[in-house]
């Protein structure tokens, strides 16, 4: 029993022996991998550390999602690191789960559900993060060489144009034709397996779909650029609340100015009301001041 044996084929189906397993006992033991990846993935580090280092929900600020990025510009790059190891550590542990139950077959499809789970978490209703860091991991462990050359293209596409999404997107767009070519050369010639085909392609397909909202931004020219420097925290959609508010205040002040003028308007009239009334009252008053006088006159004559 050699460590490749115990890859491809796992530890369990070996101890078991090739007398006493069967085709639905693999199917069995690939299942409760996939099971055990997936509740593994669900435990979202990203919201874990923004809930009991920040007393806050990380999916309220920046993009809303549970994964290193939102963290790294919400928090900073401590948060960041650590969230990165706590989703590398899950990732690693599921495909270690995967080769002992199912060997290879058994890891890919462990890697795959550990993303599932990280990005639609049990425990954190079914929101969490996009699945690059795990999905990163994964390979990693499977396949050393098609990650290293896949990280090599991501670090080129970053450092020329400063979006993490588009390097992503490329990335594992590209992983299911890389593994197919590079896997009889990190596999002594053998060919790649149907479940390995599979699950890598599914894996691109649901990765690339969790990434639809950054494929607009990125046509149209809004997608947030990378930096080490940048911290940003603010609410989710908080920029699109304001406008209105705004409009509102707007609105609210040109009806007071209104009614002041109204009133304004008003008091003027009154006054102008009660001015036209004493002066009448004035001249009534001089009228009968008056006419006395010449009535004494006209006695007199």
């Amino acid at each position: 029993m050699t460590l490749n044996q115990i890859m491809y084929n796992g530890l369990l189906p070996m101890l078991i022996g090739d007398n006493g397993i069967s085709i639905w006992l693999v199917v069995l033991f690939c299942v409760v991998a996939g099971a055990a990846a997936y509740f593994l993935g669900s435990m979202n580090f990203a919201v874990i550390i923004s809930k009991y280092k920040f007393h806050d929900d990380i999916r309220r600020y920046g993009s809303g999602n549970g994964g290193m990025t939102n963290m790294l510009r919400t928090y900073g790059k401590a948060a960041a690191g650590f969230t990165l190891l706590g989703d590398a550590a899950k990732a690693a542990v599921s495909v270690l789960i995967g080769t002992l139950l199912a060997g290879e077959a058994g890891a890919y499809i462990a890697g795959l559900c550990c993303v599932v789970g990280h990005s639609f978490p049990i425990y954190y209703g079914f929101k969490g993060g996009k699945g690059i860091v795990v999905t990163a991991v994964t390979i990693l462990c499977l396949n050393p060489l098609v990650f290293l050359v896949l990280f090599i293209l991501f670090a080129l596409i970053v450092a020329g144009t400063k979006y993490l999404s588009l390097g992503s997107i490329i990335g594992v767009l590209i992983y299911p034709l890389l593994l197919n070519r590079m896997y009889p050369l990190t596999h002594h010639g053998m060919s790649e397996g149907i479940v390995a085909a599979v699950v890598s392609i599914l894996n691109a397909v649901f990765v690339v779909w969790l990434h639809r909202e950054n494929i607009k931004r990125l046509m149209s020219g809004t997608e947030n650029k990378f930096s080490l420097k940048k911290k940003d925290k603010f609410l989710k959609d908080e920029k699109k609340s304001e406008e209105p508010s705004d409009n509102a205040d707007d609105i609210d002040e040109s009806d007071d100015s209104d009614e002041s003028n109204d009133s304004g308007n008003a008091n003027d009239s009154s006054s102008t009301d009660d001015s036209d009334r004493a002066n009448d009252s004035g001249s009534a008053d001089d009228t009968k001041a008056t006419d006395p006088s010449r009535n004494k006159s006209n006695k007199r004559k």
